[in-house]
Protein backbone atom coordinates (compact mmCIF):
# COMPACT_ATOMS: atom_id res chain seq x y z
CA UNK A 1 0.00 0.00 0.00
CA UNK A 2 1.33 3.29 -0.91
CA UNK A 3 1.08 6.47 1.47
CA UNK A 4 -1.17 9.25 -0.09
CA UNK A 5 1.22 12.49 -0.38
CA UNK A 6 -0.07 14.71 2.35
CA UNK A 7 -3.42 17.58 1.55
CA UNK A 8 -2.00 21.06 0.93
CA UNK A 9 -3.69 23.94 2.60
CA UNK A 10 -2.76 27.81 2.75
CA UNK A 11 -2.68 29.40 6.08
CA UNK A 12 -3.17 33.20 5.98
CA UNK A 13 -3.09 35.56 8.60
CA UNK A 14 -4.70 39.01 8.64
CA UNK A 15 -4.20 42.32 9.42
CA UNK A 16 0.07 43.21 9.18
CA UNK A 17 0.56 46.53 9.48
CA UNK A 18 -2.11 46.76 12.21
CA UNK A 19 0.16 46.77 15.19
CA UNK A 20 3.76 46.02 16.06
CA UNK A 21 2.38 43.11 18.02
CA UNK A 22 0.82 41.92 15.58
CA UNK A 23 3.49 42.25 13.20
CA UNK A 24 5.40 40.58 15.33
CA UNK A 25 3.34 37.54 16.23
CA UNK A 26 2.97 37.12 12.45
CA UNK A 27 6.80 36.92 11.39
CA UNK A 28 7.48 34.67 14.35
CA UNK A 29 4.70 32.26 13.00
CA UNK A 30 6.18 32.53 9.17
CA UNK A 31 9.70 31.74 10.64
CA UNK A 32 8.75 28.94 12.18
CA UNK A 33 6.82 27.24 9.27
CA UNK A 34 3.32 27.64 11.22
CA UNK A 35 1.96 30.27 8.12
CA UNK A 36 1.97 30.23 4.36
CA UNK A 37 0.66 33.77 3.70
CA UNK A 38 0.24 37.05 5.39
CA UNK A 39 -2.57 40.15 4.43
CA UNK A 40 -0.69 43.68 4.80
CA UNK A 41 -3.18 46.80 5.60
CA UNK A 42 -0.52 48.71 3.82
CA UNK A 43 -2.93 51.99 5.15
CA UNK A 44 -1.68 51.29 8.35
CA UNK A 45 1.68 53.53 9.67
CA UNK A 46 3.37 50.16 11.08
CA UNK A 47 3.25 48.93 7.50
CA UNK A 48 6.63 50.53 6.50
CA UNK A 49 8.72 49.83 9.92
CA UNK A 50 7.35 45.88 9.28
CA UNK A 51 7.94 45.56 5.68
CA UNK A 52 12.30 45.28 6.34
CA UNK A 53 12.07 43.01 9.04
CA UNK A 54 9.32 40.93 7.02
CA UNK A 55 11.55 40.93 4.22
CA UNK A 56 13.62 38.62 5.58
CA UNK A 57 11.82 36.09 5.45
CA UNK A 58 10.69 36.66 1.67
CA UNK A 59 9.89 33.40 -0.41
CA UNK A 60 8.60 31.50 2.66
CA UNK A 61 5.03 32.92 2.61
CA UNK A 62 2.77 34.99 -0.11
CA UNK A 63 2.45 38.48 1.06
CA UNK A 64 -0.80 40.33 -0.55
CA UNK A 65 -2.50 43.58 0.01
CA UNK A 66 -5.80 43.00 2.66
CA UNK A 67 -7.31 46.58 0.69
CA UNK A 68 -9.02 48.39 3.51
CA UNK A 69 -11.99 50.75 3.11
CA UNK A 70 -13.71 50.95 6.88
CA UNK A 71 -12.61 52.56 10.56
CA UNK A 72 -8.38 53.80 9.01
CA UNK A 73 -7.97 56.84 7.55
CA UNK A 74 -7.47 56.72 3.77
CA UNK A 75 -4.05 57.01 1.92
CA UNK A 76 -5.58 59.99 0.21
CA UNK A 77 -9.11 62.45 0.05
CA UNK A 78 -12.05 60.59 0.39
CA UNK A 79 -14.90 63.41 -0.11
CA UNK A 80 -17.80 60.90 -0.66
CA UNK A 81 -16.80 57.72 1.72
CA UNK A 82 -14.63 59.40 4.00
CA UNK A 83 -15.63 63.23 4.33
CA UNK A 84 -13.85 63.40 7.71
CA UNK A 85 -10.93 61.53 7.04
CA UNK A 86 -11.86 58.38 8.47
CA UNK A 87 -13.25 55.81 6.15
CA UNK A 88 -16.75 54.45 7.55
CA UNK A 89 -17.72 51.18 9.95
CA UNK A 90 -18.62 48.14 8.01
CA UNK A 91 -22.46 48.06 8.77
CA UNK A 92 -22.30 51.47 7.17
CA UNK A 93 -20.20 50.40 3.83
CA UNK A 94 -21.93 47.64 3.47
CA UNK A 95 -25.37 49.37 3.77
CA UNK A 96 -23.82 51.89 1.40
CA UNK A 97 -23.36 48.96 -1.47
CA UNK A 98 -26.50 47.48 -1.43
CA UNK A 99 -28.33 50.19 -1.61
CA UNK A 100 -26.22 52.00 -4.94
CA UNK A 101 -24.56 54.71 -2.96
CA UNK A 102 -21.43 53.23 -4.46
CA UNK A 103 -22.51 53.28 -7.46
CA UNK A 104 -21.72 56.88 -8.36
CA UNK A 105 -19.05 58.01 -10.68
CA UNK A 106 -17.76 59.63 -7.66
CA UNK A 107 -17.54 57.10 -5.14
CA UNK A 108 -16.21 54.62 -8.01
CA UNK A 109 -13.35 56.71 -8.58
CA UNK A 110 -13.29 57.16 -4.66
CA UNK A 111 -12.46 53.13 -4.16
CA UNK A 112 -10.87 52.60 -7.36
CA UNK A 113 -8.09 55.39 -6.46
CA UNK A 114 -7.54 54.40 -2.43
CA UNK A 115 -7.15 50.90 -4.23
CA UNK A 116 -4.46 51.97 -6.51
CA UNK A 117 -3.07 53.87 -3.56
CA UNK A 118 -2.81 50.92 -1.21
CA UNK A 119 -1.04 49.12 -4.16
CA UNK A 120 1.28 51.70 -4.60
CA UNK A 121 2.32 51.89 -0.61
CA UNK A 122 2.39 48.24 -0.50
CA UNK A 123 4.97 48.14 -3.15
CA UNK A 124 6.99 50.85 -2.50
CA UNK A 125 7.92 49.50 0.83
CA UNK A 126 8.02 45.81 -0.62
CA UNK A 127 9.67 46.48 -3.37
CA UNK A 128 7.06 44.24 -5.34
CA UNK A 129 3.40 43.86 -6.42
CA UNK A 130 1.04 41.94 -4.00
CA UNK A 131 0.71 38.42 -4.40
CA UNK A 132 -3.00 38.46 -3.61
CA UNK A 133 -5.60 40.89 -2.65
CA UNK A 134 -8.34 39.94 -0.27
CA UNK A 135 -10.40 42.51 1.83
CA UNK A 136 -10.27 43.92 5.64
CA UNK A 137 -13.48 42.70 7.18
CA UNK A 138 -14.06 41.00 3.10
CA UNK A 139 -14.85 44.26 1.61
CA UNK A 140 -13.40 43.17 -1.58
CA UNK A 141 -16.62 41.33 -1.91
CA UNK A 142 -19.31 43.91 -1.93
CA UNK A 143 -20.50 45.44 -5.52
CA UNK A 144 -18.61 47.79 -6.79
CA UNK A 145 -15.61 47.22 -4.53
CA UNK A 146 -15.16 43.75 -6.44
CA UNK A 147 -15.06 45.97 -9.43
CA UNK A 148 -11.99 47.66 -8.69
CA UNK A 149 -10.67 44.33 -7.11
CA UNK A 150 -10.67 42.61 -10.43
CA UNK A 151 -9.56 45.96 -12.25
CA UNK A 152 -6.21 45.73 -10.11
CA UNK A 153 -5.94 41.74 -10.27
CA UNK A 154 -5.57 42.31 -14.18
CA UNK A 155 -2.81 44.39 -14.17
CA UNK A 156 -0.87 42.18 -11.73
CA UNK A 157 -0.42 38.99 -13.36
CA UNK A 158 -0.35 35.95 -11.67
CA UNK A 159 -1.72 37.12 -8.24
CA UNK A 160 -4.70 35.60 -7.26
CA UNK A 161 -7.41 36.61 -5.27
CA UNK A 162 -9.30 35.29 -1.87
CA UNK A 163 -12.50 33.70 -2.45
CA UNK A 164 -14.70 33.79 0.97
CA UNK A 165 -17.47 31.01 -0.11
CA UNK A 166 -17.97 27.09 1.27
CA UNK A 167 -20.44 24.46 0.43
CA UNK A 168 -23.38 25.34 2.85
CA UNK A 169 -23.66 21.47 4.18
CA UNK A 170 -19.68 22.31 5.76
CA UNK A 171 -20.61 25.03 6.99
CA UNK A 172 -23.86 23.44 8.92
CA UNK A 173 -21.53 20.21 9.79
CA UNK A 174 -18.84 22.42 11.06
CA UNK A 175 -21.17 24.36 13.63
CA UNK A 176 -18.87 27.31 14.41
CA UNK A 177 -20.37 31.07 13.70
CA UNK A 178 -22.87 29.72 10.91
CA UNK A 179 -25.03 32.70 10.26
CA UNK A 180 -21.96 34.62 10.07
CA UNK A 181 -20.39 31.81 7.77
CA UNK A 182 -23.06 31.94 6.12
CA UNK A 183 -23.36 35.83 4.76
CA UNK A 184 -19.52 36.22 3.88
CA UNK A 185 -19.95 33.41 1.42
CA UNK A 186 -23.28 34.80 0.27
CA UNK A 187 -21.93 38.07 -0.05
CA UNK A 188 -18.84 36.61 -2.93
CA UNK A 189 -20.98 34.79 -5.58
CA UNK A 190 -20.58 38.12 -7.46
CA UNK A 191 -16.56 37.79 -7.34
CA UNK A 192 -16.59 34.68 -7.94
CA UNK A 193 -18.21 34.97 -11.37
CA UNK A 194 -16.08 37.56 -12.27
CA UNK A 195 -12.49 36.10 -11.25
CA UNK A 196 -13.55 32.68 -13.02
CA UNK A 197 -14.83 34.50 -16.18
CA UNK A 198 -11.46 36.47 -16.24
CA UNK A 199 -9.52 33.49 -15.33
CA UNK A 200 -8.04 35.48 -12.03
CA UNK A 201 -6.66 32.75 -9.92
CA UNK A 202 -8.84 31.62 -6.66
CA UNK A 203 -8.79 29.65 -3.75
CA UNK A 204 -11.56 27.08 -3.85
CA UNK A 205 -12.66 26.86 -0.42
CA UNK A 206 -11.94 28.92 2.83
CA UNK A 207 -12.36 28.65 6.20
CA UNK A 208 -11.42 30.57 9.67
CA UNK A 209 -15.06 32.71 10.23
CA UNK A 210 -15.79 32.48 14.12
CA UNK A 211 -17.36 35.19 16.63
CA UNK A 212 -14.08 35.88 18.53
CA UNK A 213 -16.28 35.62 21.72
CA UNK A 214 -14.03 33.39 23.20
CA UNK A 215 -16.78 30.31 23.64
CA UNK A 216 -14.61 27.48 22.11
CA UNK A 217 -10.72 27.10 22.56
CA UNK A 218 -9.19 28.20 19.29
CA UNK A 219 -7.80 24.09 19.50
CA UNK A 220 -11.30 22.95 19.22
CA UNK A 221 -11.95 25.73 16.47
CA UNK A 222 -8.75 25.29 14.07
CA UNK A 223 -9.92 21.43 14.49
CA UNK A 224 -13.15 22.47 12.66
CA UNK A 225 -11.62 24.44 10.38
CA UNK A 226 -9.46 21.76 8.96
CA UNK A 227 -12.62 19.33 8.93
CA UNK A 228 -13.02 17.86 5.35
CA UNK A 229 -9.55 18.59 3.89
CA UNK A 230 -8.05 15.60 2.24
CA UNK A 231 -11.56 14.25 1.64
CA UNK A 232 -11.84 14.31 -1.75
CA UNK A 233 -13.53 17.76 -1.84
CA UNK A 234 -10.82 19.92 -0.09
CA UNK A 235 -9.28 21.70 -3.41
CA UNK A 236 -7.33 24.43 -2.85
CA UNK A 237 -7.96 25.66 0.72
CA UNK A 238 -7.79 29.08 2.88
CA UNK A 239 -7.92 29.02 6.18
CA UNK A 240 -7.27 32.51 7.72
CA UNK A 241 -6.55 33.66 11.00
CA UNK A 242 -5.86 36.46 12.93
CA UNK A 243 -2.99 36.29 15.54
CA UNK A 244 -1.00 38.88 17.51
CA UNK A 245 0.93 40.03 20.47
CA UNK A 246 -1.29 42.44 22.81
CA UNK A 247 0.72 46.12 22.97
CA UNK A 248 -0.74 49.28 23.18
CA UNK A 249 -0.83 50.54 19.94
CA UNK A 250 -3.47 47.03 19.32
CA UNK A 251 -5.43 48.30 22.19
CA UNK A 252 -5.84 51.66 20.95
CA UNK A 253 -6.90 50.63 17.22
CA UNK A 254 -8.65 47.48 17.86
CA UNK A 255 -11.35 45.78 20.04
CA UNK A 256 -9.67 42.33 19.07
CA UNK A 257 -6.92 41.82 21.51
CA UNK A 258 -6.98 39.27 23.84
CA UNK A 259 -8.27 36.40 20.80
CA UNK A 260 -5.21 37.01 18.66
CA UNK A 261 -3.02 35.85 21.70
CA UNK A 262 -4.89 32.79 22.00
CA UNK A 263 -4.80 32.44 18.16
CA UNK A 264 -1.03 33.19 18.26
CA UNK A 265 -0.21 30.85 21.12
CA UNK A 266 -1.85 27.99 19.61
CA UNK A 267 -0.88 28.24 16.10
CA UNK A 268 3.19 28.50 17.48
CA UNK A 269 2.30 25.12 19.95
CA UNK A 270 2.55 21.33 19.48
CA UNK A 271 -1.01 20.69 19.43
CA UNK A 272 -1.15 22.59 15.84
CA UNK A 273 1.89 20.89 14.48
CA UNK A 274 0.43 17.22 15.94
CA UNK A 275 -3.20 18.30 14.02
CA UNK A 276 -1.38 19.01 11.21
CA UNK A 277 0.29 15.43 11.55
CA UNK A 278 -2.82 13.81 12.31
CA UNK A 279 -5.23 15.10 9.55
CA UNK A 280 -1.85 14.74 6.86
CA UNK A 281 -1.85 18.31 6.19
CA UNK A 282 0.98 20.15 4.59
CA UNK A 283 1.42 23.99 4.77
CA UNK A 284 1.74 25.00 1.32
CA UNK A 285 1.95 29.00 -0.62
CA UNK A 286 -0.68 29.14 -3.18
CA UNK A 287 2.06 28.32 -5.87
CA UNK A 288 2.28 24.67 -4.27
CA UNK A 289 -1.24 23.42 -4.88
CA UNK A 290 -1.86 20.84 -7.71
CA UNK A 291 -2.60 22.83 -10.77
Amino acid sequence: MTDTAPTPLLLCADDYGLAPGVNAAIRDLIAQGRLTATSVMSLCPHWRSGADALRELKGKADVGLHFTLTDQPPLGPMPTLAPNGRLPPLGRLMGWAYRGRLNSPAARAEIRDELSRQIAAFADAWGAPPDYIDGHQHIHQLPVVRDAVVEALASLPGAYVRLCGEPVAAVLRRGVAVPKTLLIGGLGGGLRRMVQARGIPANDRFAGVYDFAGSRPFTDLMSRFLDGIGDGIGGRTLVMVHPGLPDEELRRVDTLVEPRLAEYDYLRGPEFAALLEARSIRLTRFSGFPR
